[in-house]
């Protein structure tokens, strides 16, 4: 399975990051993904977790500082209706 995905980090001025914590964190976007896959997220397993593990790694490699949380955003893909007919 390959999953893809976006990630953002947010800069901001010393002055701004007191008052929200959010401003320095970095966002890991995973887009629709099956809701079995999103349940093995949450228990730290699966390819979802892998590939967050290895968006960190990616991060802290190249040098980009990780001082904020990590954020990860997944939507979960809608089911597909029964069909009788």
């Amino acid at each position: 399975m390959t999953v893809t995905y976006n990630v953002s980090t947010s800069t901001a001025t010393p002055a701004t990051t007191a008052a929200d914590p959010l401003s320095s964190a970095t966002f890991v976007d995973l887009g629709k993904q099956k809701r079995k896959d999103i349940k093995r997220l949450r228990k730290g397993q699966g390819p979802l977790a892998q590939a967050v593990i290895d968006t960190v790694a990616e991060l802290k490699a190249s040098g980009s500082a990780l001082s904020g949380p990590v954020v990860v955003v997944v939507e979960e893909k809608a089911r597909k209706g029964l069909r009788f007919f």
